[in-house]
């Protein structure tokens, strides 16, 4: 897999965690029961309750019943993950694959789990890191373009950040940066990044937009929810406006 080896780390399979057994390897199971809306509690403590979600699942997905963890269960557990991660043929244009590859992931729903900035899908958009401090919405722009490029075989446009300061230069030093006066320009068939602006020099929150039109754009973006929170849970479709936002063009 043609991926960072972060990422490989977050789908190998840890082993066969079992009944009684404690510490990271558990946790991750836990995570993913969660993700597969079991409601397990990631806490690191293999007990009855994540055996019985195991079990669960494993009778949901028609595979025997056993009291630790398979790597048959586990392939089917973060199937999500990789599914999202799967490398479809290179289109025409990069905007398009962006495009493409950023509805794969939103087809997943990636959310977190075990707290704020936490769980399986943060650590791959912020290269392993998670935790409060970890706002992802940046790292899920970045993660969905390199993706595309990986696809294309082409160089990156711009770098990509976990930081929305640092896409917003790198966008100007590489000539894709717009400013909000200047939104008029971007046609309907245009794919973007846009920047909520809290001023001159501060972009709050970043996403990828599409579909522009009479100064209303759709958007795919990480970390946010149905209120539009800079700082939510999950990846998501929202509709936005170009006010106080400023935008790095992709094609």
């Amino acid at each position: 897999m043609p991926f960072p080896a972060h990422v490989q780390k977050e789908l190998q399979f840890p082993g066969a965690v079992t009944l009684g057994q404690k510490g990271s390897s558990v946790k991750k199971l836990q995570e993913w029961l969660s993700l597969q809306q079991f409601g397990c509690e990631p806490d690191g403590i293999f007990g009855k309750a994540t055996l019985s979600c195991l079990q669960r699942f494993q009778q949901k997905q028609l595979l025997p019943a056993s009291q630790s963890l398979t790597e048959t269960c586990w392939q089917k557990l973060t199937a999500p993950m990789q599914q999202a991660l799967t490398l479809s043929p290179a289109a025409p244009h990069l905007s398009t694959t962006v495009m493409r590859v950023a509805r794969q992931h939103l087809e997943q729903h990636p959310m977190e789990v075990g707290g704020d900035n936490k769980g399986p899908w943060v650590r791959l958009y912020m290269q392993g890191n998670e935790g409060t401090a970890w706002y992802w919405c940046a790292g899920f722009v970045t993660f969905i373009l390199k993706q595309a490029c990986l696809i294309q075989q082409q160089k990156m446009p711009i770098p990509g950040s976990f930081s929305c300061d640092s896409l917003a230069s790198q966008a100007k030093t590489a000539g894709l940066f717009l400013p909000e006066k200047q939104a008029s320009n971007i046609k309907p068939d245009q794919v973007f990044i846009f920047l909520n602006r809290k001023s001159a020099s501060d972009w709050t929150h970043t996403g990828l937009g599409f579909a522009m039109q009479d100064g209303v754009f759709q958007t795919i973006e990480g970390n946010t929810n149905n209120d539009g929170s800079r700082n939510g849970y999950e990846v998501c479709q929202r509709t936005r406006t170009v006010k106080s936002k400023d935008f790095v063009m992709l094609g």
